[in-house]
């Protein structure tokens, strides 16, 4: 991971794009990527894989330059949200299914 972010930051630094990358502007970039992404499979299930990708490719190098400006570990916070949902959702109720926490 941290290759991975080394990569994005330096792509970044070359082309002198860093100051575009405020915490608010890379959270619209997330969000507008995601939607790219999700319109990949609009109106069917059938999709272009090497679309699918690239859009997923733009949601996390956007992901990774915010985790990277708010100074936070990208591998830390997920593992603590997964023990959080863990927790939300425990293997004996949770398993199989896909209701929500404060209704399982």
């Amino acid at each position: 991971m941290k290759k991975l972010i080394t990569e994005i930051i330096k792509f970044n630094e070359e082309r002198d794009w860093g100051k575009f990358h405020s915490p608010e502007n890379l959270a619209k970039s997330i969000s507008i990527e995601a939607g790219e992404l999700l319109e990949c499979f609009q109106w069917n299930n059938e999709y272009d894989i090497e679309e699918v990708k690239k859009e997923l490719a733009d949601v996390i190098n956007y992901s990774l330059l915010l985790a990277e400006k708010l100074e936070v570990d990208p591998e830390e916070i997920v593992l603590n949200k997964m023990k959080e949902t863990a927790k939300k959702y425990p293997i004996e109720k949770a398993k199989g299914k896909c209701t929500k926490y404060n209704k399982l």
